[in-house]
């Protein structure tokens, strides 16, 4: 079996959040979605899991933090040009999202932030790495 990655996140609205995900790109799985998750991907190994915080605090005895106001983490996704980056973020933003930060352009790498409606930070981004520069420089 090939190595997935799942990323399980407790959000408050379950239907909202799966449109959102949906409008950024992401596809349901209902073979692993029922009423407190969704199973929602993101490619052939990648999965996000949507739960409910009932459903999330079966797998944890720590408390849900809140990720409006604190970051847990930060989650990033590869595309494959700089307009699939705009793309999914102006997606993102009509459904709900906010762009916490501008555009950050390093050259060989082009990216941007968004939020969905509990906080949760999602960097997408697109890299060249033919630009990527070949010399340090001098410190």
């Amino acid at each position: 079996m090939a190595k997935q990655v799942f990323i399980n996140l407790a959000v408050k609205n379950l239907e909202k959040s799966t449109a959102f995900y949906t409008a950024l790109g992401f596809t349901n799985n209902p073979q692993f979605s029922d009423e407190t998750g969704k199973c929602m991907v993101w490619s052939e190994n990648i999965f996000v899991m949507l739960l409910s915080h009932e459903k999330f605090l079966n797998f944890t005895n720590k408390p849900i933090a809140d990720t409006k106001i604190n970051v847990a983490g930060l989650f990033s996704l590869s595309v494959e040009s700089v307009d699939e980056v705009n793309s999914i973020i102006t997606n993102g933003l009509k459904a709900g999202g906010i762009e916490p930060n501008e555009l950050r352009d390093y050259g060989f790498m082009v990216q941007r932030t968004i939020e969905d409606f509990d906080g949760h930070t999602w960097e997408i981004f697109f890299m060249d790495m033919s630009k990527f520069p070949t010399e340090q420089p001098n410190e």
